[in-house]
């Protein structure tokens, strides 16, 4: 089973650089759509045309923000919206979908923002989604695949120094937040396969960063750790444009071994 995890920045604009093309050269079984900037029906509609997948929305409350989507050419068992804390579902952050032999979670964690406005609830929000996630899996395992919001480790970012504890995404908050992920049993599943590549998958649209590779690695898939001998792929698609962020992929199957590229 191949998945795609996607932080397209505005569905609508990534439709014109592209999307819809990306998505059928890359062929996921599942696509998790972040920051779709939509309304469950402005989703629906601009997706219309992309065949042979059951769509499913979680848009926020504040038109054109946030919002999550789910492709799947496989209907899921069920499919649910948030994490039942009303304070973050409101921002239409997290899907839920339940495939049988594991629970996929599409997950756009909150950016704390220009001046670290928003670091105190991003702590809150990564406490919070860290309890709902080991609440689902103590029925079965779990795939998240989504945009993090956090650079890990230096090795996930091109000026770990320049941005440590004064830009988003990269304060000591952030990262201890999302090593509880990796300490509650979670596997950082591209980290896990490539241990030393350095390759990104988020650019600032400001001096010419993507030109220069000047990026960060804040897209993920992360499974719980008795998937990980399942895992076969894990891959960064730095190639394809048309958000932003670029996509990241995974591929799982019964067999036993990990493979390079997806």
């Amino acid at each position: 089973m191949k998945l795609v995890s996607w932080n397209v920045n505005g569905l609508r604009a990534a439709l014109k650089k592209g999307f819809a093309q990306a998505v059928v050269e890359l062929d996921p079984e599942i696509l998790c759509i972040q920051e779709t900037k939509a309304q469950d029906d402005q989703t629906a509609e601009a997706l219309a045309d992309l065949n042979g997948y059951h769509l499913y929305c979680n848009s926020a409350a504040r038109k054109g923000y946030s919002g999550t989507a789910i492709l799947s050419k496989t209907e899921p068992l069920d499919v649910s919206k948030g994490i039942g804390i009303e304070q973050h579902d409101q921002e239409g952050r997290v899907l839920t979908a339940d495939f049988g032999d594991f629970y996929l979670v599409d997950a756009y964690v909150p950016n704390s923002g220009n001046g670290l406005a928003r670091l105190d609830y991003r702590k809150q929000w990564d406490e919070d989604f860290l309890v709902f996630l080991k609440n689902l899996e103590k029925d079965k395992p779990i795939v998240v695949g989504g945009d993090f919001n956090v650079a890990h480790r230096e090795i996930d970012i091109a000026r770990p120094k320049a941005n440590y504890n004064k830009t988003a995404g990269y304060t000591q908050t952030e990262i201890d937040g999302f090593s509880r992920f990796l300490d509650a049993g979670f596997v950082d599943t591209f980290r896990a396969l490539h241990p030393d590549t350095v390759v990104y998958s988020w650019w600032s649209f400001r001096a010419n960063a993507r030109a220069k590779n000047i990026g960060w690695r804040i897209d993920y898939f992360l499974v719980s750790s008795e998937l990980l001998p399942k895992v076969r792929k894990a891959c960064i698609r730095a190639e394809i444009m048309g958000s932003d962020h670029c996509p990241v992929g995974l591929e799982i199957n019964a067999g036993q071994g990990a493979g390079s590229r997806c």
